[in-house]
């Protein structure tokens, strides 16, 4: 038997939820407003304390005002509420959850149909900014990961078990996955600035997106080498944000262990931001901007492309390791940070989680793999003929790189004292 304090800390909460999605109704002079959610979150919730058959009732009689609120609207020709109805029924049902006991979940669904209620436009131009090339990648992303992972067979295959095709798979899809996200944003939000190009573009591309920013200066006479200068480190810190944030979803101790070096890099990068802003220079910054030729990541070309260089560092990491021990994990980081540091940095989570390595080792390895990707950016900009770019990011990317071998020298310093 349930007393009374539970019961009504249950009706409370339910009184609370269905005010909170209420009021952005309101706020939009719909005709359920704050006061209908409160009374469908209420109804459910004592639907739910009487009984099972009490909270279907409850859900009946609440689909009876939903048609009842459609007609009056459709009689004054607004056109129907679904949203609104949609949002009564999940309200509702978040009630009876309030009275059943749960918190944390009504809480959570509450708060996310808020959400949605209230984002309306900004969701709307966010989907209408996407171009079919993004509706297809989404389509494939949900194929690769809901129809062709569970084909995949179990366990290790191969004459020596180096390969794991459903770690290497899920692997791929992550990799890809990210970047389509970013990539994503890029598209939509990208055309604001130069800075803000570098940055997303640096999510998903470094290498291509410091390529057209060099290649941008050329095309202005360098009346865009600051923007340029900026827009190349902010496309540095994204590669290193992201290469940390992969890290930490496929080995989180190996992440860990790479954050004082990640850190090192970035605080590096940002000084160099914060010295380098001139206000003159910002009102005076050419209105065109560079147009990056990035593809999707989440085209069949580049998800075969991750997976067979995912596949190649994840063997070589493996079999260097037995022949070469440690110093040949780190070639092979070495040589993969030039191609596809994203790549090399999951293939040093993969053999840490497999424990061919251990975490210290994985996370030297991801931070060589961010090293030689910053390194490797260099040469883009020298094709730019600025020598004034080139020697200025030659100067602030070499600070990054010497801070990020400082910082993992450190790491390995603490790791061994604390061991």
């Amino acid at each position: 038997m349930i007393d009374a304090s539970h019961i009504s800390q249950r009706l409370s909460l339910a009184l609370a939820l269905g005010l909170f999605v209420g009021l952005e109704r309101e706020k939009r002079h719909k005709e359920a407003g704050l006061r209908t959610f409160a009374f469908a979150a209420l109804q459910g919730a004592l639907g739910a304390i009487l009984g099972e058959n009490y909270a279907l009732m409850s859900l009946a009689l609440l689909g009876v005002l939903i048609t009842f609120l459609n007609l009056q609207t459709l009689r004054n020709n607004q056109g129907t509420e679904l949203t609104t109805s949609a949002a009564l029924l999940v309200t509702a049902f978040s009630g009876i959850l309030c009275g059943l006991g749960h918190t944390l979940t009504p809480a959570a669904v509450a708060i996310t149909t808020a959400a949605l209620l209230a984002w309306k436009e900004p969701l709307a131009g966010f989907i209408l900014g996407l171009r079919e090339t993004e509706l297809r990648s989404a389509i494939l992303l949900a194929i690769f990961a809901f129809v062709i992972y569970p084909a995949l067979p179990q366990g290790t295959i191969g004459p020596w078990g180096l390969i794991e095709p459903r770690a290497a798979w899920i692997t791929v899809i992550l990799i890809a996955g990210i970047g389509f996200v970013n990539y994503t944003l890029w598209h939509v939000y990208g055309d604001r600035g130069i800075e803000l190009t570098g940055f997303l573009g640096g999510l998903v591309n470094s290498t291509v997106t410091v390529s057209e920013l060099a290649e941008h200066v050329s095309e202005t006479q360098g009346e865009s080498t600051y923007a340029a200068y900026r827009g190349i480190l902010l496309a540095t810190a994204a590669m290193v944000l992201r290469n940390l944030v992969l890290m930490f979803i496929l080995a989180p101790h190996v992440g860990l262990h790479m954050l004082g070096a990640s850190l090192c890099m970035g605080v590096g990068g940002a000084l160099a931001l914060l010295a380098s802003y001139d206000t003159k220079k910002m009102e005076t910054l050419p209105p065109e901007q560079p147009a990056l030729s990035l593809e999707s990541p989440f085209s069949l070309s580049t998800v075969f492309m991750y997976g067979i260089f995912f596949l190649a560092l994840q063997i070589a990491g493996t079999l260097s390791h037995h022949f070469l021990g440690t110093w040949g994990v780190y070639a092979t980081s070495l040589i993969g940070g030039l191609f596809s540091s994203a790549s090399a940095v999951a293939a040093a989570g993969a053999l840490a989680a497999k424990g061919t390595v251990s975490n210290n080792v994985a996370a030297t390895s991801a931070i060589i793999a961010s090293l030689m990707s910053v390194l490797g950016n260099l040469p883009f900009v020298l094709r730019s003929g600025n020598k004034a770019l080139t020697k200025r990011l030659a100067y602030t990317l070499g600070i990054v790189i010497g801070l990020g071998v400082l910082g993992a020298a450190l790491q390995i310093h603490f790791t061994k004292v604390v061991s």
